[in-house]
């Protein structure tokens, strides 16, 4: 099995393309060896571009059957980051005229010594999987802390992120969890739990499934403040996804934000068809 996918994030439009996301994937599963690969590129703009990250990773994971019910998957990932500062595009205070509120071209804040810098970084994850019916999983990210900082003077880890993850597959038109078939209504709760430095946020959503339609539904809570709530409409349909999503941003930043739009297009193709003695038994997770 291949697979092919593409996304378009554009988070807060109102406020001058504060933040704006594109990224492009691709992965394979390697039955003989009960394996898969991947490879993704993403580009984050922040700030109308005055901030960009551009990053380049890579994936590879290992699939055991621990029983005939149950799996457990381990993955890797492999990742070159390029970053770039756009010093010219940043406003500070100081270039600000108090009463006409004009901007002027001068400013006293001192310019970093590299406008772009480079590094690499890598991740760890385990998934569990019960059949088509649960599955949890934990991730570790920036194992290393590589600097990010553009002053040479300044040490700017990028602290370690920790992913925690779980959902399940309620059928509801044969009753029972998972072992559904394509046409059966199905409800998936889902819950993430993600703590990087100081800051932990918790995600609640659940997805549901009417052939060839998915309806999905997300709350995010920062632990300090209330982030947003998000809606999900997509279609499933042969080999292709493709899904809309929308966030409400409910934090005190307000509604003037026009909240966030996400589009993403996938693609499942198969052009060599996997040895018959050798399958991957998919470990059941959210499609979007």
């Amino acid at each position: 099995m291949r697979k092919a996918e593409h996304s378009y994030r554009n988070q807060w439009p109102s406020v001058s393309n504060a933040y704006v996301t594109y990224s492009l994937a691709y992965d394979q599963s390697l039955a003989a060896i009960n394996s898969g690969y991947g490879l993704m590129v993403m580009n984050d703009q922040q700030g109308d571009s005055a901030y960009n990250r551009t990053a380049f990773n890579a994936y590879y994971s290992y699939q055991l059957r621990l029983t005939s019910s149950t799996n457990l998957s381990f993955g890797v990932r492999g990742a070159y980051y390029q970053e770039n500062l756009a010093w010219e595009k940043l406003t500070f205070a100081d270039q600000i005229n108090p009463v006409s509120g004009t901007i002027n071209n001068n400013s006293n804040e001192t310019p970093p010594d590299n406008n772009q810098i480079s590094t690499v970084d890598f991740g760890a994850g385990l998934l569990f999987g019960y059949e088509d019916a649960f599955f949890a999983g934990v991730a570790a990210d920036h194992l290393t802390q590589p600097q990010l900082g553009f002053y040479e003077t300044e040490s700017l880890p990028l602290d370690l992120k920790l992913t925690v993850h779980a959902g399940t597959v309620i059928n509801l038109t044969q009753g029972g969890f998972g072992r559904y078939r394509q046409d059966d209504i199905t409800v998936e709760p889902n819950l993430m739990f993600v703590n990087q430095g100081i800051f932990s946020q918790l995600n609640a959503g659940v997805y549901v499934n009417i052939y060839p339609f998915v309806f999905g539904g997300w709350f995010r809570h920062a632990f300090e403040n209330i982030d947003a709530a998000m809606l999900l409409v997509g279609i499933n349909y042969n080999n292709f996804r493709i899904g809309y999503s929308y966030d409400f941003t409910l934090s005190e930043i307000g509604a003037n934000t026009g909240g966030a739009h996400e589009i993403s297009l996938a693609w499942d193709f198969c052009i060599f068809k996997a040895p018959k003695k050798r399958s991957i038994r998919t470990i059941k997770s959210p499609g979007f």
